[in-house]
């Protein structure tokens, strides 16, 4: 009988963690809609799990940047209306970067050329920027600080790249921190019934929104030409991604 090889089984392992992920997701999901359909539904079944509460709203925030479509700042919202600023921001955040570490590292070490083959069919405009290292940490940042952009993507994106981990999750911490303690102190007042203060903060996050949409561009350019490395050539060509140049490759030839 012959061997498979490592490559192999790896594949089929993937294939296998997809299925479960799906099936698994399928099943949960009315019971995750239901949960999260309003803030006094989470924040009940999160003190119905006792102890185990602080523990239960980390997975939910690992598992909306790892499987689930359930936008962020929902989560982040919710934990500053179940457990106020301080604390409702330090769990978001444990479970921001536990969840983006396996995310990171599922692309970076297994998933590197089945995350790559799902980009390339998507076709964004910007895909060509993870060809720039600068360029892209630019581009990170910008659309890590601007609230209200679907950011879970970006780490599968960003371990498809030649950028380091500290790097990438330097720029992840630096540029969502802030909304993420924004968003608790939403949820806080909320809870508390100051809604002036909510809607303030929910203002400057939409006024944030728009004029980082429309400023985009230029803050990309002007972060590019601050982190220019020292003694890189104008003209030196940036590296192409293996594994997307591999995928490329693979579309030609079948063609």
């Amino acid at each position: 009988m012959p061997q498979l090889s490592r490559k192999t089984v790896m594949k089929i392992l993937l294939g296998l963690l997809t299925i479960l992920s799906i099936g698994l997701l399928v099943y949960y999901s009315p019971a995750i809609i239901k949960v999260m359909s309003s803030m006094d539904n989470f924040r009940a079944y999160i003190h119905s799990t006792g102890h185990w509460g602080p523990v239960m709203f980390i997975l939910f925030q690992i598992l909306q940047i790892v499987v689930a479509p359930i936008p962020g700042e929902v989560v982040q919202v919710a934990g500053g209306y179940i457990y106020g600023v301080t604390l409702g921001s330090f769990y978001t955040t444990v479970g921001l970067v536990l969840g983006s570490a396996i995310a990171f590292y599922f692309t970076r070490f297994i998933g590197r050329n089945f995350i790559a083959r799902l980009l390339q069919k998507k076709d964004y405009k910007w895909m060509s920027f993870i060809h720039n290292e600068k360029k892209f940490s630019a581009f990170l940042f910008i659309f890590f600080v601007i609230p209200g952009l679907p950011k879970d993507m970006l780490v599968f994106v960003a371990a498809l790249t030649s950028m380091s981990s500290l790097r990438f999750f330097t720029i992840l911490l630096v540029g969502r921190l802030p909304w993420i303690i924004a968003s608790a102190a939403v949820g806080s007042t909320i809870h508390m019934q100051q809604y002036s203060i909510a809607i303030i903060i929910s203002v400057i996050a939409v006024i944030g929104f728009v004029l980082g949409y429309i400023y985009k561009d230029k803050l990309m350019n002007l972060f590019s030409k601050m982190e220019k490395s020292k003694g890189t050539s104008p003209s030196a060509k940036p590296k192409a991604i293996p594994s997307l140049a591999k995928s490329r490759d693979l579309v030609t030839k079948k063609g």
